[in-house]
């Protein structure tokens, strides 16, 4: 199936750029660590505590995208896809914890900016920028769009991209005009900045582990849709969430002509399933009753009957 060869594509893509990633950021974060230690940087060293989370994160991406590949079984039926979501939940708090540390650190460096080897902080932090560059470009091949957890890596690298700079105009500013302070503001710059991105990543993250409607997914336009196909005469428990990044289901009853055969219904949910691979759902799950079942009140309940319909219990 073309959807799921296009996963499974997707899927080794975002692998191997976590994994070229991880190795690049994790080698440069120990050089970094070793040249704050060596140029007496706290800057460096702060910086490099974040590159440090960078790699953490890149590391549990990595993991996440290998247990989610692992096959289902009898006790998770679904498999292990959600572990996806939960390193992505990791990856957001992580990088709120971060931008309350750098807050932290800031607070102190405002009351007694820190003496700083300019030109080697400059030099380190401006190599620390072209790998971050070269880490976000190969982050970027992969899928930030529809992948939570390659995009939560994404952003923890384009914070540390951010700090890079910040860290070059305040080595400038105190190489050239002896000002201390300028680190701790650059600090609470890109703080700022890191804070909103661990938002959003914990948001979307909890909104999926919620089974909360998918956001590329229009919920009236899927009623239209399956309201549409031939044959069906009212709808209800309706339900979409995603399984995972990309991966999005749906579950609904519909109601038909009593006589109805069982060629007729299975064609019916061959129709529905084909016509709602067009808004994001490739997993589709269809229950058929008579026009005559009864059932308990829903969000979603259409039927061309609707008033006469008992919905008291």
């Amino acid at each position: 199936m073309a959807g799921e060869h296009n996963h499974n594509h997707a899927h080794t893509a975002n692998k191997k750029v976590l994994l070229l990633s991880f190795v690049v950021i994790t080698v440069y974060m120990i050089i970094e660590a070793f040249g704050g230690w060596m140029t007496n940087s706290l800057a460096l060293l702060s910086d490099a505590g974040h590159m440090l989370s960078d790699s953490i994160s890149l590391g549990v991406g990595l993991l996440a995208l290998i247990f989610g590949a692992k096959s289902a079984n009898y006790t998770k039926t679904y498999g292990y896809k959600r572990f996806e979501i939960l390193a992505a939940v990791f990856n957001g708090v992580t990088l709120i914890l971060i931008a309350g540390y750098i807050f932290y650190e800031a607070i102190g460096r405002f009351q007694h900016p820190p003496e700083v080897a300019s030109s080697g902080m400059l030099i380190i932090a401006s190599i620390g920028l072209l790998i971050n560059i070269l880490v976000a470009w190969l982050l970027m091949r992969g899928d930030t769009h529809e992948n939570l957890n390659v995009r939560a890596a994404f952003l923890h690298v384009i914070g540390d991209l951010l700090g890079s700079v910040g860290a070059i105009i305040a080595a400038l500013l105190i190489m050239f005009f002896d000002l201390g302070i300028a680190d701790p503001i650059a600090s609470v710059i890109v703080a700022v900045l890191v804070l909103v991105s661990g938002y959003r990543v914990t948001q979307e993250s909890v909104h999926i582990l919620m089974e909360g409607t998918p956001a590329n997914v229009n919920v009236n336009e899927v009623i239209s849709t399956i309201q549409s196909v031939e044959g069906v005469e009212g709808l209800h428990d309706l339900h979409v969430w995603s399984i995972t990044s990309g991966q999005n289901a749906l579950s609904c009853h519909i109601t038909v002509d009593g006589q109805m055969t069982i060629q007729q219904s299975t064609f019916i949910q061959e129709r529905i399933a084909h016509e709602l691979e067009h808004q994001n759902i490739n997993h589709v799950t269809v229950q058929i009753e008579s026009n005559t079942t009864q059932h308990d009140a829903s969000i979603i309940c259409t039927h061309k009957e609707e008033v006469a319909h008992n919905h008291s219990h």
